[in-house]
């Protein structure tokens, strides 16, 4: 139950979303910081590590490559481009062929490896055909670059024509008890065709944690500062569900980080959990979620609890939701 097959490759139901590290949530650890860290997880039992061009322009790729770069062999390494951070500091989606090309370049001279295990289009380029796309990326697997391609934030219909040129080997998409977009199409569409689904932020960016009393505990620079279901008006309702949610992981014996990420591993054998997170003690209490096995009464009384129109807010505001290809409830 606690490994998963990600193309060629078998890993942890669980793995690290490294994110964290450099980008997006407040202050990241300094470098040294974060090498020490990444390698604990790697002690751990960690064997999943997933990072991206775009995560602190660069510097998360330059970190994993500067930490892990000695025991290449002990992980499966996942990257993703088309998308960046131009001169100019303005968000830039582009998976034409050269884009692409430069992206995964760039990557591996940051990961300082020769090859990346899971490669995918962090988001679609609406003004460029996912065949080409695609084309370039099985070029780069032909040449020895990358191994799988991946797609991420994408519909099912998007994920079938992408299939129907290459083997999708993974989909990274938002998946939680808050967060249940997926299940409208896109978790079928992956049980179809083999591919695995790779849930990103499966603790709700802390929300499901019950850790996270508010924003005014977050820093300046946030990125959960511009998310709907964090504001003063929302946030509040949010939290009154979490109070139900945690009743549940008391009755099962977890915390509710563990509960969390069991839930989204228990809906399905493709599905892989990547929570992120720069404090070890959370490190551990996600992984260990793999030992948790919840009851079907609790599954069917989160499920009660946790109903998409419960739910007070979308994920993202109106701006950020115009790049995502995915189906919305």
């Amino acid at each position: 139950m606690n490994i998963r097959k990600i193309g060629e490759f078998e890993v942890s139901a669980i793995g690290l979303g490294c994110m964290n590290l450099s980008h997006a949530y407040g202050t990241p650890p300094d470098a040294v910081t974060g090498e020490r860290f990444l390698n604990e997880a790697l002690d751990m039992g960690y064997d999943f590590f997933d990072t991206a061009t775009i995560y602190g322009s660069g510097k998360n790729e330059t970190l994993v490559g500067n930490a892990l770069k000695t025991r290449r062999d002990e992980y499966m390494l996942c990257s993703k481009g088309g998308m960046y951070i131009d001169d100019g500091g303005k968000r830039i989606i582009s998976s034409r062929p050269d884009s692409l090309r430069k992206n995964v370049e760039d990557s591996l001279r940051r990961l300082q490896t020769e090859v990346i295990d899971l490669y995918y289009l962090h988001r679609l380029d609406r003004n460029t055909p996912i065949e080409d796309s695609i084309g370039t990326m099985v070029d780069m697997i032909k040449e020895g670059k990358i191994k799988a391609i991946g797609l991420s934030e994408v519909s099912a219909t998007t994920l079938r024509k992408a299939h129907a040129e290459h083997p999708i080997a993974a989909v990274q998409s938002e998946y939680s008890l808050w967060t249940r977009n997926p299940e409208i199409a896109v978790l079928n569409a992956c049980q179809d065709l083999g591919t695995t689904f790779v849930a990103f932020s499966p603790v709700g960016r802390a929300f499901l944690t019950g850790k996270l009393a508010g924003l005014h505990e977050l820093e300046d620079g946030d990125l959960r500062h511009g998310m709907p279901r964090f504001n003063a008006e929302n946030y509040p309702k949010n939290l009154a569900l979490l109070a139900k949610v945690k009743n549940v992981a008391n009755a099962e014996g977890c915390t509710l980080a563990q509960l969390a990420n069991a839930w989204v591993v228990q809906q399905n054998d493709c599905i892989v959990s990547i929570p992120g997170t720069k404090n070890l003690e959370h490190l551990a209490e996600n992984f260990s979620a793999m030992k948790v096995t919840l009851s079907a009464d609790a599954l069917a009384k989160l499920d009660e609890i946790m109903t998409p129109s419960a739910i007070a807010g979308p994920r993202y505001n109106t701006i950020v939701q115009l790049d995502i290809d995915t189906e919305e409830f």
